[in-house]
């Protein structure tokens, strides 16, 4: 299941609840919460972030592996390249107002899924984020 968004531009919660809505999603609440949160701080970050004036497009899909064990959330953009995942993780340990602005989101995400990958291939941004779903 793919879709192309174009423009992003206040489309945040057309976007997160596409891909909640896939058949591929499970049916267990707490998968979903995970899932959900994880989704929408990765697309929050590519409306806001990818484009000057959130002009451009993003192409979101979900897919099960071939055993149906895991899901594949998929976001691809032809914003500005960005490597979340070259940033350093917040200092937790730190109050909200000790630490610098920015990168919790995708520290969420990493904490919530079992993988996210990051590459730039053909003038594309990939941010590929899995869960296992099954035992």
């Amino acid at each position: 299941m793919k879709k192309r968004f174009n423009p992003i531009k206040d489309k945040s919660s057309e976007i997160i609840e596409y891909l909640m809505s896939s058949p591929d999603m499970p049916d267990d609440e707490g998968l979903r919460f995970k899932l959900r949160l994880s989704i929408e701080e990765a697309v929050e970050n590519v409306v806001r972030y990818a484009y000057e004036g959130g002009i451009g497009w993003l192409e979101a899909g979900t897919s099960l592996d071939h055993d149906r064990l895991s899901l594949t959330i998929e976001l691809r953009d032809a914003g500005v390249p960005f490597n979340p995942l070259a940033q350093d993780d917040p200092d937790i340990t730190l109050g909200a107002q000790e630490r610098e602005i920015g990168g919790l989101g995708i520290f969420l995400c990493k904490k919530m899924m079992d993988s996210i990958n990051y590459r730039y291939e053909n003038g594309n941004n990939v941010l590929t984020m899995t869960k296992q779903i099954k035992n």
